[in-house]
């Protein structure tokens, strides 16, 4: 975790390593944590999360747990850490990012997986090109 360059370089799945940047809200909450996580039991662990109780590091599946969990409190289904995935690949492509670079971003190696996290939106966002380039209107 880099909080003067707002990123943190993690070990991926596939055994790739990568960095990422995350933005000032982000920041934010992330120094708010690590203050707070120096008066928690388990302080002195090298892990950066904790479990809430215990002080123990965060289980491996931790997150999507508790990320089911929350949808759940809230009235929602099929929550998972993988909509963010979908909704962060469907973003990008609708900003008019890079195939390329969102492949790099999210640690794939394969051109397939940006079409697959890009489609479940794909719709939406080729109605919006079309909406916006006005092709049609002139006639």
């Amino acid at each position: 975790m880099d909080l003067v360059t707002d990123s943190v370089h993690y070990h991926g799945k596939g055994g790739r390593d990568r960095r990422v940047r995350f933005g000032p809200e982000t920041a934010r909450a992330v120094s708010r944590y690590l203050r707070a996580r120096t008066k928690r039991k388990g302080a002195e662990l090298p892990d950066l999360w904790l479990a809430e109780r215990g002080g123990k590091r965060l289980a491996p599946n931790a997150i999507k747990i508790m990320i089911k969990r929350r949808g759940l409190s809230a009235g929602l289904t099929g929550v998972h850490a993988h909509r963010w995935r979908h909704n962060f690949a469907h973003e990008w492509k609708r900003a008019g990012g890079d195939s390329g670079d969102l492949m790099l971003l999210m640690g794939w190696v394969s051109e397939d997986m940006p079409r697959h996290y890009g489609a479940s939106a794909a719709a939406e966002r080729a109605q919006e090109t079309h909406q916006r380039m006005g092709i049609g209107e002139n006639v």
